[in-house]
């Protein structure tokens, strides 16, 4: 959203009754109950369409869903932290405005943060109505570069989601109610050499009967060549 249309939208919102499709959207994260119950009032009464969620990861998902003019993210927030999420969010595209909010104890994060990320502004806990009205002007102004992103992949490398390596055709599960498969068992060669020689044996019975057979005859045959058998 440009420039003039969101001060238009924010000013429409701030001196008139708007209705939930024209009213601007607020994107208000913090895991602190108090914040965001004093953030939820204030930008109520400035007639806001208010979303809430409590950690880094869900915010960035609500910020592609809604494309919201206005994100208001505090930098110690579960998952994510306040800057990474915003960081992520200005990556994604879009023109909305960021805020950050944060304790007095971590200012200068805050001042950090702001400047890598390209947010707008920053408020200081507890929050109040004078407090946001303070950096109202520099919430309607322009949008500041984003430096950090160039830094993105190495700020926090842990935090990034890495691709993973292809590892070629993962193997088949088993299918359901199959045994499996047992291992083939490795050869005996003691029962084979058993089994040759139990199978040589009638082989020596054959031959000998038959060379018996061959002796009786020959023998017959001479005695009947010479007339001892008439």
């Amino acid at each position: 959203m440009c420039n003039g249309v969101f001060r238009g939208t924010i000013h429409m919102a701030y001196v008139t009754e708007t209705d939930e499709e024209t009213a601007p959207t607020v994107l208000i994260v913090d895991n602190n109950p108090m914040s965001l119950m004093r953030l939820r009032e204030g930008f109520k009464i400035r007639e806001f369409n208010i979303e809430e969620c409590q950690d880094g990861d869900q915010a960035v998902d609500e910020y592609i869903r809604l494309d919201p003019e206005l994100v208001v993210i505090a930098l110690d927030i579960p998952s994510l932290d306040g800057h990474l999420a915003a960081l992520e969010m200005r990556e994604h595209g879009g023109e909305s405005r960021i805020v950050f909010i944060t304790s007095r104890r971590h200012s200068q994060l805050a001042e950090d943060a702001s400047h890598s990320a390209g947010a707008v502004a920053w408020l200081e806990k507890p929050i109040t109505s004078a407090s946001v009205e303070n950096v109202w002007d520099k919430i309607l102004g322009p949008i500041p570069e984003a430096p950090g992103l160039e830094d993105l992949d190495t700020l926090y490398p842990e935090d990034r989601i890495k691709p993973l390596a292809d590892e070629g055709l993962m193997p088949l599960p088993p299918l359901p109610g199959m045994p499996a498969l047992l291992p083939i068992p490795e050869a005996q060669p003691a029962v084979v050499a058993e089994l040759e020689v139990s199978e040589e044996k009638p082989k020596r019975r054959v031959f000998k009967f038959l060379l018996f057979l061959t002796i009786i005859g020959t023998a017959g045959y001479v005695i009947y060549s010479q007339g001892y058998i008439s």
